[in-house]
């Protein structure tokens, strides 16, 4: 029959009709930049951040880079990070001249290890950027704590994590002194092309993201700074309005496909034989309701890519997330790292594979799936 990855048609069938409206409401009103329903959606997702201001952007990675240009990061400075991400993790900081430091992550959660953190400040570090992978939140209170010591920002880089909590119920972009969330077609709450948003509780931080997305010009025409073009579109903000009331519904039903994988993969002896290693929610008995939001559901692997060359001959998608950590990347050679600086990040681009786990899973999908992957190590065995 076949799993696909992720099934866009699926998603967006039953919200045909509200979101054409939306999109022909929109045409009526030919408000296509900044439009009303911008700041409507800034206003609905800075509180579901549990935050004061959002800010809309053009997308994810915009969102990273007009936070680092609002906090000051250029040339000379170090940013902290992971570096197994996402690019524009990395690259955000690289573009505006600073250097990206990077801390190697916890094999469990995938997040940023916060242990290893305090060696890696020095005089000119200036923020950190913790990143919730797959939609667990990064450990946050120890990285806050090394931030209000020695009076670093922080950039969460909640991309693929929005509404996810920590152990606290805080929620992801709501902890640091900036969030950052991209809205690509592929996350929980997608738009219909680019878009992202940037949320803080900092009044002036996001007067000044405002300007700065206006090409740093107020009132318009006259620049006291140097933004850029990185407005949301009212168009992909009317879908979104549309989409962000069935956000929580969709997070539960990942919740619920994730424990039946949990359920399948131990009933198919592949656990306990250590040929898969299931995702850990770490916050799931803190009392959080999404303590994990399930943005991928990320497998770690014996014989990772015939695993995948098999999985795609029984027409089942997958996808590395990420297939070489940045360290490795030809671009940031001249930051002078080497294979085996960063090991649990290098182990997890060789052993990691995201399945399918989107809200329209069926069950019978789910047990071609792990089915698939059972024949796999089976026939490796015989």
């Amino acid at each position: 029959m076949g799993v696909p990855l992720l099934d866009l048609k699926a998603h967006h069938e039953p919200l045909h009709k509200e979101v054409m409206a939306a999109i022909e409401q929109t045409f009526r009103d030919q408000a296509f930049i900044l439009g009303p329903e911008v700041g409507k959606l800034e206003e609905r997702v800075a509180s579901y951040c549990q935050t004061q201001f959002g800010i809309g952007v053009s997308s994810g990675t915009d969102a990273l880079l007009i936070a680092l240009m609002a906090i000051g990061v250029g040339p000379g400075d170090e940013v902290i990070t992971t570096p197994y991400s996402f690019f524009a993790t990395a690259g955000a900081v690289a573009r505006l001249g600073a250097k990206p430091v990077l801390v190697d992550i916890d094999p469990t959660t995938y997040n940023i290890d916060p242990s290893k953190i305090n060696k890696a400040i020095t005089s000119k570090t200036k923020a950190m950027i913790p990143v919730h992978l797959y939609g667990q939140c990064a450990d946050m209170g120890p990285i806050l704590d090394l931030a209000q010591r020695h009076n670093l920002k922080i950039i969460e880089d909640a991309a693929q994590a929005i509404g996810a909590e920590y152990r606290d119920g805080r929620r992801a972009g709501g902890m640091g002194t900036v969030g950052c969330l991209s809205f690509f077609p592929s996350k929980n709450l997608g738009a219909l092309g680019d878009g992202g948003m940037v949320v803080t509780n900092d009044q002036e931080l996001a007067e000044r993201i405002k300007v700065l997305r206006v090409h740093g010009g107020k009132p318009k025409y006259y620049h006291k700074m140097i933004g850029g073009n990185f407005r949301l579109d009212t168009i992909q903000a009317a879908v979104l309005n549309v989409k962000l009331n069935y956000l929580d519904d969709w997070t539960r039903r990942r919740q619920e496909n994730a424990h039946r994988y949990e359920a399948l993969f131990q009933q198919s002896g592949l656990v306990q034989k250590e040929k898969v290693r299931l995702p850990e929610p770490v916050y799931r008995d803190s009392g959080a309701t999404h303590y994990h939001i399930y943005n991928q559901f990320v497998l770690r692997v014996e014989k990772r890519d015939d695993l995948m060359g098999y999985l795609k001959q029984q027409g089942i998608g997958t996808e590395i997330y990420y297939p070489v950590p940045f360290h490795l990347q030809e671009c940031f050679r001249y930051i002078g790292h080497k294979e085996g600086d960063f090991p649990e990040s290098e182990r997890a681009a060789r052993e990691t594979v995201a399945i399918p786990i989107y809200p329209e899973l069926a069950a019978e999908q789910q047990v071609e799936v792990v089915k698939a992957i059972s024949d796999f190590y089976q026939k490796r065995s015989a």
